[in-house]
Formats: C-alpha cells, sequence, structure tokens
C-alpha cells in the first residue's frame, strides 16, 4: 500500500533518517520501517508529528507488534528507546 501524501512529505522532511534505503526507495517504506526509524533516530519535533500523522495508537500497535514478533527484531529498536515508548504506550492508549 502507498504512503498517504502526509505521510510521503514526513519521509522526505526526515530522508537524511532513512539514509540507508536509497532515494527512489524512501516514499514507498513500510510504516513499520517508518515508527522504527523515527522512534529510535527521530528528534521530539518528528515522534510528536508521526504521533500526529498516524495517531498514537495506530503507532503503539506497530511498535509492539514489531517488537513481539522476535528478539531479533526488538534488537532493532535500542535499549532506552524501548523503555521509554513501552512506558509512553503504556500510559497514553487503550
Amino acid at each position: 500500500p502507498m504512503n498517504n501524501p502526509e505521510i510521503v512529505q514526513f519521509i522526505r522532511e526526515n530522508s537524511s533518517l532513512f539514509w540507508h534505503i536509497p532515494d527512489d526507495k524512501k516514499e514507498e517504506i513500510s510504516k513499520e520501517v517508518l515508527v522504527e526509524t523515527i522512534l529510535n533516530y527521530g528528534d521530539m519535533k518528528a515522534v510528536v508529528r508521526l504521533l500526529n500523522l498516524m495517531g498514537i495508537n495506530e503507532v503503539a500497535d506497530i511498535f509492539y507488534r514489531s517488537t513481539s514478533v522476535s528478539n531479533r527484531r526488538k534488537g532493532n529498536y535500542h535499549e532506552l528507546t524501548l523503555n521509554f515508548f513501552t512506558h509512553l504506550f503504556r500510559k497514553y492508549t487503550q
């Protein structure tokens, strides 16, 4: 599924965070890659914008799905990121 125009613009604005993805593929990244990258490497402004664009519940669902798949996938998140967002999502989502 294609990302909506707002997500595409957000990816463009944060393009440097996706340095490992070829420029012509960045706008097609999955929501899982988007969430993981922004939570790990984005600044607070980017995180807040992500939460506003996708909604905190969707971001939390993607985060929890990714971290529960396997230890390898969970290992994609920095330890401090994992801890912070686990607490944040527990407090502010259902």
